[in-house]
């Protein structure tokens, strides 16, 4: 959420827009295609309805009426790929995670081997901020 904060911020005070990407690993469980189909087509409703709820809330703190993305594939490729694909974005905005662990798989593989293939600045917002540090550096 704290990523969404600080771009829903950002957005509005750039006088930007905001694109919420949503991306719907495949299941390893691909036996019956009848079966498939029933799981993604669930996934996809449950993915409009979380970016759905999200938009509300970026709505209320910026004004912004963000763009969804769903996509389907590995979350790294996938990201990528929006990126190319959609000229307009200027930024990637990443939430870190707040496990010891570091900040998450995604930040990791986008920020280290991957980052050469990035066209646009990253910016990643640890989880660890409250939502006033957040407002302050926006």
């Amino acid at each position: 959420m704290n990523a969404l904060r600080f771009a829903a911020r950002r957005a509005a005070k750039t006088n930007g827009g905001l694109v919420m990407i949503y991306i719907i690993e495949p299941e390893e469980f691909q036996h019956w295609i009848g079966v498939q189909k029933v799981m993604r087509e669930e996934a996809r409703e449950e993915a409009e309805e979380r970016l759905e709820s999200l938009a509300d809330e970026v709505r209320s703190l910026s004004g912004v009426m963000p763009e969804f993305a769903i996509r389907e594939g590995e979350k790294r490729e996938q990201v990528l790929a929006h990126i190319e694909e959609d000229e307009d974005i200027g930024l990637l905005v990443l939430g870190a995670g707040v496990s010891g662990e570091g900040p998450g798989p995604l930040v990791q593989a986008l920020t280290t081997k991957y980052i050469t293939k990035m066209r646009i600045p990253v910016t990643i917002v640890p989880g660890s901020l409250t939502l006033e540090e957040i407002d302050a550096v926006c």
